[in-house]
């Protein structure tokens, strides 16, 4: 069994949300990841997402859209949505081509600061050839392959769980020697590197930790 991890972005309009250019636009709003994703009897899209920022921000950009059937959020700051919406055309095709292939879709499902999305399919390489030529002939989809090899669950998982900026965050923290014994390095250190707020750098770190102390113990 193999793994290959992708990078998709979208070439041309909302993307693989009818609202992720705004979603990935709005400089309140941070979306983090996709945990659960359903194509439905309907051809409707079910979501359970995770996202951090402006939640009241969130909530009147997707009850804006008629393309958004139903959502749910919970959380503050950090908070979590179920959405129900109708898809675009490159993520209705993926998904159709999901249903008849004989892949696993890891989750969770990040997102990069810019809206791309970075996912992780186990199969083999039949199943990704094929993914391959459907993402090819989608002239609205940019496909990057990121790397690939024998799946081993337990060998990268940790920072599959990170969004991109979590990654970065930490590269810089190990970097700066905030990890060091003795400690090296302060939030601000880490900060000055990646070019983010202190507060906004400890807010990073406690949940790159969080994930990766989940991981251990699973």
């Amino acid at each position: 069994m193999r793994y290959m991890t992708v990078r998709l972005a979208p070439a041309e309009g909302d993307g693989f949300h009818p609202l992720g250019k705004q979603l990935s636009a709005d400089p309140e709003i941070q979306r983090e990841a996709i945990h659960h994703v359903k194509f439905l009897d309907d051809k409707t899209v079910l979501t359970f997402a995770e996202g951090s920022g402006n939640r009241d921000r969130y909530e009147e950009i997707m009850s804006s859209s008629p393309s958004v059937h139903n959502y749910l959020v919970s959380g503050d700051d950090r908070w979590m949505a179920v959405s129900q919406f109708e898809p675009t055309e490159p993520v209705r095709r993926i998904l159709e081509w999901h249903q008849r292939a004989d892949i696993v879709i890891e989750t969770p499902i990040l997102f990069g600061a810019d809206g791309t999305q970075k996912i992780t399919i186990i199969g083999d390489e039949s199943a990704f050839r094929t993914l391959f030529d459907e993402a090819e002939a989608m002239a609205s989809l940019e496909f990057e392959i990121v790397e690939t090899g024998e799946y081993e669950p337990d060998t990268q998982q940790f920072t599959r769980s990170l969004t991109s900026r979590q990654e970065e965050v930490l590269a810089a923290a190990v970097e700066v020697g905030y990890y060091r014994a003795p400690r090296e390095a302060t939030h601000e250190d880490i900060a000055e590197a990646v070019g983010l707020a202190p507060s906004t750098v400890g807010d990073h770190l406690r949940k790159i930790e969080e994930r990766v102390f989940e991981a251990i113990v699973r």
